[in-house]
């Protein structure tokens, strides 16, 4: 059975200084890496023998607008099906620079989920082989997953504070 510690042990074995904030938060591994390491670190966890992390549960984006040089995150949750191991993977991101590698080379799932952090969020997939909107209109002109708008309409007039307990 494999364990957080035996893991991020070899992780951090293996590539050193381009792994960092190691936490296990409800027993998930997590940690975070940079855009140049995410695909040697993909390849390593699929390819290794024993750990056989071989599913891409998810890829997904964050938006930290106050968090400056880190305003984005693109977020990976792995599983390893044969040892019912599961790890997040984090890759900071500028707002200036919202470049990425595609992962699609080494999980056919990824096509899509990198499709769909793109159409959110306007992270760019580099290398991707169809990297257009999926869900939303491609006359769009924004990315509605990014904190860039009031989370209410300061111009409605129709809710009265009191009526909302505040």
């Amino acid at each position: 059975m494999l364990t957080n510690e035996e893991v991020a042990q070899t992780i951090l074995t293996q590539f050193g200084e381009a792994v960092s904030d190691f936490d296990d938060p409800y027993d998930l591994l997590t940690f975070s890496t940079t855009r140049e390491t995410i695909i040697p670190l993909l390849t390593y966890l699929n390819d290794h023998s024993s750990y056989r992390i071989s599913f891409l549960t998810d890829i997904t984006g964050i938006h930290y607008p106050d968090s400056a040089g880190n305003e984005f995150c693109v977020v990976y949750h792995l599983h390893s099906l044969t040892n019912n191991f599961r790890l997040r993977i984090k890759v900071f991101l500028s707002g200036e620079d919202l470049h990425i590698p595609t992962a699609s080379s080494i999980f056919a799932s990824a096509n899509w989920m990198e499709r769909e952090t793109f159409d959110f969020f306007g992270i760019i997939f580099d290398g991707h082989p169809d990297l257009r909107r999926i869900l939303n209109m491609e006359e769009m002109d924004y990315f509605p997953m990014r904190r860039e708008y009031p989370l209410e309409d300061a111009t409605r007039e129709d809710k009265i504070d009191a009526l909302f307990g505040r």
